[in-house]
Protein backbone atom coordinates (compact mmCIF):
# COMPACT_ATOMS: atom_id res chain seq x y z
CA UNK A 1 0.00 0.00 0.00
CA UNK A 2 1.53 3.38 -0.81
CA UNK A 3 1.24 6.89 0.38
CA UNK A 4 -2.14 8.63 -0.60
CA UNK A 5 -1.84 10.37 -3.93
CA UNK A 6 -1.68 14.01 -2.96
CA UNK A 7 -5.07 16.55 -3.09
CA UNK A 8 -5.56 20.51 -2.72
CA UNK A 9 -7.99 19.50 -0.08
CA UNK A 10 -5.47 17.46 1.84
CA UNK A 11 -2.54 17.98 4.15
CA UNK A 12 0.38 16.04 6.19
CA UNK A 13 0.28 16.85 9.61
CA UNK A 14 3.87 17.09 10.92
CA UNK A 15 4.33 17.16 14.89
CA UNK A 16 7.42 18.53 15.97
CA UNK A 17 7.89 20.41 13.13
CA UNK A 18 9.76 23.04 13.89
CA UNK A 19 13.42 21.59 13.82
CA UNK A 20 15.40 18.15 13.08
CA UNK A 21 13.61 15.30 12.03
CA UNK A 22 10.04 16.53 11.73
CA UNK A 23 10.88 19.88 9.91
CA UNK A 24 12.89 17.04 7.38
CA UNK A 25 10.12 14.91 7.07
CA UNK A 26 7.62 18.08 6.59
CA UNK A 27 10.15 19.10 3.51
CA UNK A 28 10.36 15.54 1.98
CA UNK A 29 6.48 15.56 2.01
CA UNK A 30 6.52 18.71 0.35
CA UNK A 31 9.03 17.51 -2.30
CA UNK A 32 7.04 14.85 -3.13
CA UNK A 33 3.84 17.27 -3.64
CA UNK A 34 1.83 17.24 -0.32
CA UNK A 35 0.62 20.17 1.20
CA UNK A 36 2.05 19.99 4.93
CA UNK A 37 0.67 21.45 8.21
CA UNK A 38 3.54 22.24 10.43
CA UNK A 39 2.60 21.68 13.90
CA UNK A 40 5.20 22.89 17.00
CA UNK A 41 5.23 25.22 19.82
CA UNK A 42 7.57 27.04 18.12
CA UNK A 43 5.33 29.37 15.69
CA UNK A 44 8.45 31.81 14.45
CA UNK A 45 10.47 28.24 13.59
CA UNK A 46 7.36 26.91 11.75
CA UNK A 47 6.48 30.37 9.87
CA UNK A 48 10.64 30.12 8.80
CA UNK A 49 10.10 26.65 7.02
CA UNK A 50 6.56 27.76 5.69
CA UNK A 51 8.30 30.65 3.90
CA UNK A 52 10.95 28.13 2.82
CA UNK A 53 8.18 25.64 1.27
CA UNK A 54 5.14 27.76 0.19
CA UNK A 55 6.41 28.02 -3.29
CA UNK A 56 5.92 24.13 -4.55
CA UNK A 57 2.68 23.47 -1.42
CA UNK A 58 -0.27 24.44 0.10
CA UNK A 59 1.43 24.79 3.93
CA UNK A 60 -0.18 25.25 7.34
CA UNK A 61 1.15 26.70 10.52
CA UNK A 62 -0.73 25.77 13.94
CA UNK A 63 1.03 26.55 17.01
CA UNK A 64 0.53 23.33 19.18
CA UNK A 65 1.81 22.04 22.38
CA UNK A 66 0.92 18.18 21.98
CA UNK A 67 1.82 17.59 25.37
CA UNK A 68 -1.62 20.20 26.02
CA UNK A 69 -4.87 17.50 25.97
CA UNK A 70 -6.87 20.86 24.84
CA UNK A 71 -4.35 21.79 22.18
CA UNK A 72 -4.15 18.00 20.70
CA UNK A 73 -7.86 17.82 20.40
CA UNK A 74 -7.94 21.19 18.64
CA UNK A 75 -5.69 20.10 16.47
CA UNK A 76 -7.29 18.10 13.90
CA UNK A 77 -10.18 20.67 14.21
CA UNK A 78 -8.35 23.89 13.39
CA UNK A 79 -7.12 21.91 9.96
CA UNK A 80 -11.03 21.29 9.21
CA UNK A 81 -11.55 24.48 9.92
CA UNK A 82 -9.03 25.41 6.87
CA UNK A 83 -10.98 23.19 4.65
CA UNK A 84 -8.28 20.69 4.57
CA UNK A 85 -8.47 16.48 5.74
CA UNK A 86 -5.64 14.92 6.94
CA UNK A 87 -4.64 12.30 4.76
CA UNK A 88 -1.03 11.95 6.97
CA UNK A 89 -0.32 12.00 10.46
CA UNK A 90 3.56 12.42 11.50
CA UNK A 91 3.82 11.99 14.96
CA UNK A 92 7.54 13.19 15.48
CA UNK A 93 7.05 15.49 18.31
CA UNK A 94 9.45 14.41 21.41
CA UNK A 95 11.55 14.98 24.15
CA UNK A 96 13.62 12.81 26.68
CA UNK A 97 15.23 13.14 29.74
CA UNK A 98 19.27 12.36 29.41
CA UNK A 99 20.34 11.35 33.40
CA UNK A 100 19.86 9.11 36.01
CA UNK A 101 16.68 8.90 37.26
CA UNK A 102 17.98 9.46 40.95
CA UNK A 103 18.92 13.00 39.86
CA UNK A 104 16.05 13.72 37.59
CA UNK A 105 13.35 16.01 37.97
CA UNK A 106 10.06 14.34 38.60
CA UNK A 107 8.11 16.92 35.90
CA UNK A 108 10.50 16.17 33.24
CA UNK A 109 10.19 12.38 33.58
CA UNK A 110 6.56 12.33 33.07
CA UNK A 111 6.29 15.33 30.54
CA UNK A 112 8.35 13.00 28.21
CA UNK A 113 5.51 10.35 28.81
CA UNK A 114 2.67 13.07 28.11
CA UNK A 115 4.66 13.77 24.69
CA UNK A 116 5.79 10.77 23.63
CA UNK A 117 3.18 8.17 24.41
CA UNK A 118 0.39 9.96 25.25
CA UNK A 119 0.34 12.46 22.18
CA UNK A 120 0.76 9.40 19.69
CA UNK A 121 -2.32 7.64 21.15
CA UNK A 122 -4.55 10.60 20.99
CA UNK A 123 -3.40 11.64 17.60
CA UNK A 124 -3.16 8.41 16.05
CA UNK A 125 -6.90 7.70 17.80
CA UNK A 126 -8.15 10.86 15.75
CA UNK A 127 -6.19 9.91 12.91
CA UNK A 128 -7.59 6.40 12.52
CA UNK A 129 -11.04 6.86 13.39
CA UNK A 130 -11.37 9.58 10.58
CA UNK A 131 -9.18 7.72 8.04
CA UNK A 132 -10.79 4.21 8.46
CA UNK A 133 -14.13 5.39 6.99
CA UNK A 134 -12.42 7.12 4.10
CA UNK A 135 -10.53 4.10 3.14
CA UNK A 136 -6.94 5.95 2.54
CA UNK A 137 -4.52 7.35 4.96
CA UNK A 138 -1.19 6.71 6.29
CA UNK A 139 0.51 7.82 9.80
CA UNK A 140 4.18 7.83 10.93
CA UNK A 141 5.27 7.37 14.04
CA UNK A 142 8.90 8.37 15.12
CA UNK A 143 10.08 6.01 17.88
CA UNK A 144 14.09 5.23 18.37
CA UNK A 145 16.12 2.52 18.36
CA UNK A 146 16.18 2.82 21.94
CA UNK A 147 13.24 1.67 22.59
CA UNK A 148 14.73 -2.08 21.33
CA UNK A 149 15.50 -2.60 24.85
CA UNK A 150 16.35 -0.73 28.07
CA UNK A 151 18.89 2.03 28.05
CA UNK A 152 20.22 2.97 31.31
CA UNK A 153 21.01 6.45 31.37
CA UNK A 154 17.55 7.26 29.35
CA UNK A 155 15.26 5.01 30.94
CA UNK A 156 12.46 6.59 30.57
CA UNK A 157 12.67 7.81 27.28
CA UNK A 158 13.60 4.23 25.87
CA UNK A 159 10.95 3.41 27.40
CA UNK A 160 8.58 5.63 26.14
CA UNK A 161 9.94 4.69 22.29
CA UNK A 162 9.53 1.20 23.14
CA UNK A 163 5.95 1.95 23.30
CA UNK A 164 5.80 3.36 20.33
CA UNK A 165 7.03 0.16 18.73
CA UNK A 166 4.99 -1.98 19.84
CA UNK A 167 1.88 0.26 19.54
CA UNK A 168 2.86 1.17 15.88
CA UNK A 169 2.99 -2.42 14.96
CA UNK A 170 -0.47 -3.77 17.08
CA UNK A 171 -1.90 -0.64 15.10
CA UNK A 172 -0.81 -1.47 11.46
CA UNK A 173 -2.14 -5.11 11.87
CA UNK A 174 -5.27 -3.93 12.99
CA UNK A 175 -5.51 -1.71 9.90
CA UNK A 176 -4.57 -4.11 7.48
CA UNK A 177 -7.16 -3.75 4.71
CA UNK A 178 -8.62 -0.51 5.61
CA UNK A 179 -6.67 1.38 3.33
CA UNK A 180 -4.52 2.70 6.12
CA UNK A 181 -1.36 2.36 7.02
CA UNK A 182 1.21 2.84 9.67
CA UNK A 183 4.94 2.78 9.88
CA UNK A 184 7.72 3.67 12.28
CA UNK A 185 10.82 5.36 12.08
CA UNK A 186 13.34 3.62 14.50
CA UNK A 187 16.74 6.36 14.24
CA UNK A 188 19.95 5.57 16.15
CA UNK A 189 21.91 8.99 16.59
CA UNK A 190 20.87 11.97 14.34
CA UNK A 191 22.64 15.39 15.11
CA UNK A 192 19.71 17.38 16.02
CA UNK A 193 18.52 19.45 19.00
CA UNK A 194 17.47 16.82 21.30
CA UNK A 195 20.58 16.91 23.14
CA UNK A 196 20.84 20.01 23.79
CA UNK A 197 17.23 20.65 24.57
CA UNK A 198 17.94 17.74 27.34
CA UNK A 199 20.57 19.53 28.66
CA UNK A 200 23.31 17.50 27.39
CA UNK A 201 26.48 18.58 25.62
CA UNK A 202 26.17 17.11 21.63
CA UNK A 203 29.94 16.63 22.08
CA UNK A 204 30.12 14.63 25.05
CA UNK A 205 27.61 12.05 24.23
CA UNK A 206 28.63 12.31 20.75
CA UNK A 207 32.20 11.13 21.86
CA UNK A 208 30.95 8.07 23.62
CA UNK A 209 29.54 6.82 20.18
CA UNK A 210 31.22 5.95 16.53
CA UNK A 211 30.63 8.53 14.16
CA UNK A 212 29.71 6.45 11.38
CA UNK A 213 26.63 5.83 13.29
CA UNK A 214 25.49 9.27 13.25
CA UNK A 215 22.97 10.26 9.98
CA UNK A 216 21.83 13.47 8.73
CA UNK A 217 18.11 13.82 9.76
CA UNK A 218 17.24 14.55 5.96
CA UNK A 219 18.41 11.10 5.54
CA UNK A 220 16.05 9.90 7.92
CA UNK A 221 13.52 11.58 6.86
CA UNK A 222 13.37 9.80 3.52
CA UNK A 223 13.97 6.74 5.19
CA UNK A 224 10.87 7.21 7.21
CA UNK A 225 8.62 8.56 4.57
CA UNK A 226 10.01 5.35 2.08
CA UNK A 227 8.96 3.56 4.74
CA UNK A 228 5.28 4.44 5.03
CA UNK A 229 5.26 4.88 1.15
CA UNK A 230 6.33 0.90 0.88
CA UNK A 231 4.20 -0.03 4.11
CA UNK A 232 7.22 -1.66 5.43
CA UNK A 233 6.18 -1.36 9.10
CA UNK A 234 9.47 -0.41 11.68
CA UNK A 235 11.79 0.42 9.88
CA UNK A 236 16.08 1.03 11.78
CA UNK A 237 17.65 3.68 9.11
CA UNK A 238 21.62 2.80 8.72
CA UNK A 239 23.39 -0.06 8.66
CA UNK A 240 25.33 0.36 11.37
CA UNK A 241 22.73 1.33 13.79
CA UNK A 242 20.80 -1.22 12.20
CA UNK A 243 23.35 -4.13 13.51
CA UNK A 244 23.73 -2.58 16.82
CA UNK A 245 20.36 -2.61 17.66
CA UNK A 246 19.92 -6.30 16.93
CA UNK A 247 23.25 -7.13 19.13
CA UNK A 248 21.53 -5.19 22.24
CA UNK A 249 18.31 -6.47 21.33
CA UNK A 250 19.79 -10.48 21.78
CA UNK A 251 22.92 -10.13 24.02
CA UNK A 252 22.09 -11.18 27.93
CA UNK A 253 21.31 -8.30 29.64
CA UNK A 254 23.51 -8.78 32.77
CA UNK A 255 26.51 -8.18 30.39
CA UNK A 256 24.76 -5.24 28.41
CA UNK A 257 22.83 -3.09 31.44
CA UNK A 258 26.13 -2.73 33.20
CA UNK A 259 28.08 -1.93 29.93
CA UNK A 260 25.55 1.07 29.00
CA UNK A 261 26.04 2.49 33.23
CA UNK A 262 29.51 2.71 32.81
CA UNK A 263 29.48 4.39 29.53
CA UNK A 264 26.42 6.39 28.86
CA UNK A 265 27.59 10.22 29.78
CA UNK A 266 24.28 10.94 31.51
CA UNK A 267 25.28 8.40 34.27
CA UNK A 268 28.99 9.50 33.61
CA UNK A 269 28.01 13.33 34.71
CA UNK A 270 25.59 12.09 37.47
CA UNK A 271 28.26 10.03 39.57
CA UNK A 272 31.06 13.25 39.62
Amino acid sequence: MSLPKPTTTTTAVVTGASSGIGADIARELAHRGYGVTLAARREDRLRALAAELSDTVRVEVIACDVADAEQRARLFDTVADRGLTVDILVNNAGIGTVDAVAHSRVDAEIAQVRVNVEAVIDLTTRAVQQMVPRGRGAILNVGSSNGFYPFPGQSGYAATKAFVNSYTEAVRAELAGTGVTIAGICPGPVNTEFLESAGVDPDVYGASLPKMMYMPSREVAKVGIDALDGDRGLVIPGWPTRIATRIAQFAPRSVLLPLFVRQHPGLQRARR
